[in-house]
């Protein structure tokens, strides 16, 4: 069960990567580029359409993506990331009587109170719990642990990566602005990213997707970050002067 979940984890992580950067590149942004051609529309509807149809296209995706990542630890027990010790310990004690065989009618029964088990375990140990939220169910099955240099060396090929792809994608006069937002938006993540795993414990407020780990907030941003590329190139061609 865990290697099966752990394949899953690595397709849905596929399609938000270099998946998801063809998609965006190849299919999104002609379409894109066809609801601003000059003429089809009016100045000001030709962008509310063309960022509503990104928007719209982003959410679908990262919203498919994130269903076939399933639920996490804490949606499983329905806590919270803040959620105590004590707190979580009464909500295995509700799920688990739910979830029981003997109780529980559903042919996977047993799969479902062993993933349920899974996540009290790793939720009630306080280092598992750090490793689970900076690095997700691969992360605690690797017996992964923070460390500087690894984390430095991810993060240069990561955003590396993507700088040399912006700038492939941005040259030319047309896209000097597009290639001025990007830049901006992926030193904005970047430091995001520096300042969500160098904290110890997590740096949002109680009220910010509550049940979510820190793994999957950078996940939604890299998720989210080829449409809005497209999207700053879509725009700033069209705007070019």
């Amino acid at each position: 069960k865990s290697v099966d979940m752990s394949e899953s984890q690595a397709a849905s992580d596929d399609l938000s990567g270099l998946g998801g950067f063809f998609f965006y590149v190849f299919i999104i942004h002609p379409c894109t580029a066809w609801i601003l051609r000059p003429g089809r529309f009016e100045r000001k509807k030709s962008i509310m359409y063309a960022i509503a149809f990104l928007a719209a296209v982003a959410a679908i995706k990262s919203g498919l993506e994130l269903q076939a990542r399933g639920s996490n630890y804490y949606n499983m027990l329905k806590v919270t990331r803040n959620s105590t010790p004590l707190e979580i310990k009464r909500a295995y004690k509700r799920k688990s009587l739910e979830l029981h065989p003997d109780k529980n009618p559903s042919p996977d029964a047993t799969s479902q109170f062993d993933a349920v088990k899974q996540a009290y375990d790793v939720l009630m140990d306080l280092e598992l719990r750090e490793v689970y939220n900076k690095f997700g169910k691969e992360g605690v099955n690797a017996s992964k642990r923070y460390s500087e240099t690894q984390f430095l060396m991810e993060l240069a090929v990561f955003y590396v990566s993507w700088g040399l792809m912006v700038f492939m994608l941005t040259l030319g006069k047309r896209s000097g602005e597009a290639r001025n937002w990007t830049f901006t938006g992926l030193v904005v993540m970047l430091v995001f990213e520096v300042v969500i795993m160098t904290s110890p414990g997590s740096p949002f407020p109680a009220w910010f997707l509550p049940t979510w780990t820190e793994y999957e907030i950078i996940w939604l941003m890299h998720s989210l970050f080829p449409a809005f590329m497209n999207g700053c190139r879509s725009l700033g061609t069209y705007l070019y002067v």
